[in-house]
């Protein structure tokens, strides 16, 4: 599955935010669950495809919740006090902060990227982990300062991490897991799947 796919399946415009991919799936999900249309095949196909659609474009949403950790834009005072330009400083060091914006990739350099994205997607589904990792490290090395290279990367780690728990390798799982909030310390959707697979790791020990 492609990523217009998954955006036409969710009925979404392309770089939706994750706050609107959750709310698009929950409103489809609640239409297609097999409970509610016990006897529709056809709803039950749908209510598939729009999980995987939803997992898909979850693992590369733009994180919103990012923006947070910028200071506040205004200061606490009331308006009458400050007519005059006063926060000059904070204005000068605001905008100095952006960064400069990455150069666009080539068109070898996307095609690469998406090739490598649903290649990535067969692997882990197939459970082809060590496989999936060289192709993520392989391309986050072509490509060190994409975001979504990073997450995906990310996401990887975890997905091993947690397969290696299933399977009672518990210190090299914690080295994935650890790997993968390294990686991409700002994902909170990544933070609360690694924190289940760590609960997990308590339980079974």
């Amino acid at each position: 599955m492609n990523l217009a796919d998954c955006y036409r399946l969710l009925e979404l415009n392309t770089g939706a935010s994750i706050a609107e991919i959750k709310a698009s799936y929950r409103r489809l999900a609640r239409r297609y669950h097999p409970d509610v249309n016990p006897t529709d095949g056809q709803a039950k196909e749908k209510f598939i495809a729009i999980t995987e659609a939803y997992e898909i474009l979850l693992a590369i949403a733009p994180q919103v919740e990012i923006p947070q950790e910028k200071p506040p834009a205004t200061p606490s005072k009331p308006a009458e006090w400050s007519p005059q330009p006063s926060p000059k400083v904070t204005v000068t060091t605001r905008k100095e902060k952006p960064v400069t914006p990455e150069p666009p990739l080539s068109e070898t350099d996307k095609q690469l990227k998406w090739q490598s994205y649903e290649q990535l997607q067969l692997l882990l589904k197939g459970q082809k982990f060590p496989r999936a990792i060289a192709l993520i490290e392989g391309l986050a090395q072509r490509l060190p300062n994409d975001v979504e290279v990073r997450q995906w990367q990310a996401i990887t780690y975890q997905r091993w991490g947690r397969y290696l728990v299933s399977q009672g390798d518990l210190d090299k799982a914690r080295i994935y897991l650890k790997k993968a909030l390294k990686t991409d310390p700002h994902n909170k959707s990544l933070w609360y799947e690694v924190k289940r697979d760590f609960d997990r790791m308590e339980y079974l020990y």
